[in-house]
């Protein structure tokens, strides 16, 4: 077992890379605030746009502990292991991230993480499933009452709107929009 040495400050990680790790990759990463990890965006987005963290774990005794979720998407394994979980083998799939989720007022709900779709041949939505990445981070606990309460009661919003919603991203994804019946029409109609 490898024992880590922990510098006198907490950081592991920062814009992707550990902090001994000075290599020309690392230094234009940090530079340009760059994430590795699948960030909607190439740059590293936690917690201001402008002005991001960048950190993405930190020590914690004899280990790392992640810090921010999108740490997680490293070369999607978090996806495919989802996968194996919620669909059968040879599934057609694909991630869908940051999808905005609506209370039945309209209003934001908050955002989805992953959302894994199977589809069929021509594009329809057969099944999802739905991850919610959570990372050590202190708007966790400080926030995690109001959280709670969010979410063990919440105000569901239309499965039609989502699905819908679903749809239309993964057209966009593929390009190719069904022809057929959609998971949203075998829902409505016997």
């Amino acid at each position: 077992m490898t024992h880590l040495v922990t510098p006198k400050h907490p950081l592991a990680e920062v814009f992707g890379f550990p902090i001994s790790n000075d290599s020309p990759e690392a230094r234009r990463f940090r530079k340009n605030k760059l994430c590795p990890f699948n960030n909607k965006v190439p740059n590293c987005t936690k917690d201001k746009a402008d002005e991001p963290l960048g950190v993405c774990s930190i020590f914690n005794g004899d280990g790392i502990a992640i810090t921010c979720p999108i740490r997680f998407r490293e070369a999607w394994l978090i996806a495919e292991d989802a996968v194996r979980f919620l669909f059968p083998p040879d599934t057609n799939w694909t991630s869908l991230t940051e999808i905005r989720l609506e209370d039945r007022h309209g209003k934001s709900a908050g955002n989805i993480d992953i959302v894994l779709v199977a589809y069929d041949r021509k594009g329809q939505i057969l099944d999802f499933g739905s991850l919610e990445v959570q990372a050590v981070h202190r708007t966790v606990y400080t926030k995690f009452e109001t959280a709670l309460a969010e979410i063990s009661t919440p105000s569901v919003g239309p499965i039609e709107e989502f699905v819908s919603k679903l749809q239309a991203k993964l057209d966009g994804k593929l390009e190719n929009p069904p022809d057929t019946r959609t998971l949203l029409e075998d829902t409505l109609t016997p």
